[in-house]
């Protein structure tokens, strides 16, 4: 076997991935599980210097680090391109990147340019990757690849003034149906995994008080966000012709079910 066969064998036998907000939180979580477990991972995010420190906490994986503004389609165009030239095809997008946006702000004060920030990070962002993903993902070879979609609890129920992040991560749901529904024939498979009080930067804020639906501050409780990623993986390693459609993973005692 010669040098070219024995790097196009390697390559069709170890599985790439692309985790975007790969620069903290749930994507760093889910990037160094899959870097760990033998995964190639492109990790994508706005910030290089967080996405080298995410590659420095697995020093030994390999991982391609693509700066990506998620909300901008040439970005987006450049990640998946990038992603295809370092490692020959794409198994996996985690779309994960996402903001809450402004906190606590009522309906009727939240400024036009504000709901525009989350739909085009939570939505339009999210859109465009897994766009990329399926147009890959159909036309390469071996066809096929698995699409997961980060939501959230609040793509069911929601939280106090969340009207913005509440309205994207239903929207999610719709385009993870849609994107499932379409990718069959083509051995695309698309899920999603919602999120409750994962323990990250983005949800300290629940340790110490979290507004409740009967106008209360309550500290919740948190789950290690290491048991999200091991979800994540289990979802991603299955065979195509077997998807867990939705997920909810969260912690156990957070105010979540019966909530408001």
């Amino acid at each position: 076997m010669n040098a070219m066969q024995t790097d196009t064998q390697a390559r069709t036998q170890t599985k790439i991935a692309v985790v975007t907000g790969a620069g903290s939180g749930i994507g760093r979580a889910v990037a160094l599980e899959l870097l760990r477990t033998g995964w190639s991972v492109t990790l994508a995010g706005r910030r290089a210097e967080a996405l080298e420190d995410t590659a420095a906490l697995e020093p030994g994986g390999s991982a391609l680090i693509v700066r990506t503004d998620v909300t901008r389609p040439e970005d987006v165009a450049a990640l998946f391109t990038a992603t295809v030239e370092r490692f020959g095809r794409l198994d996996l997008l985690f779309n994960n990147a996402g903001t809450f946006g402004p906190g606590g702000v009522p309906v009727e004060e939240l400024s036009y340019d504000a709901w525009r920030h989350v739909v085009d990070t939570n939505l339009n962002g999210a859109f465009l990757c897994a766009q990329a993903a399926y147009r890959l993902m159909k036309e390469q070879d071996p066809q096929g690849g698995r699409i997961i979609n980060n939501g959230s609890v609040s793509a069911h129920t929601p939280r106090p003034l969340s009207v913005a992040y509440t309205t994207t991560k239903h929207a999610l749901t719709g385009l993870t149906k849609s994107l499932s529904l379409d990718g069959r024939p083509y051995r695309i498979a698309v899920g999603q995994i919602d999120i409750g009080n994962a323990a990250t930067d983005m949800t300290e804020r629940m340790r110490t008080g979290a507004l409740q639906a009967t106008g209360e501050i309550a500290a919740e409780p948190v789950m290690d966000v290491a048991d999200v990623a091991r979800t994540v993986r289990h979802m991603a390693e299955l065979p195509l012709e077997a998807n867990v459609q939705f997920a909810t993973v969260l912690a156990t005692a957070m105010p979540y079910v019966g909530r408001g």
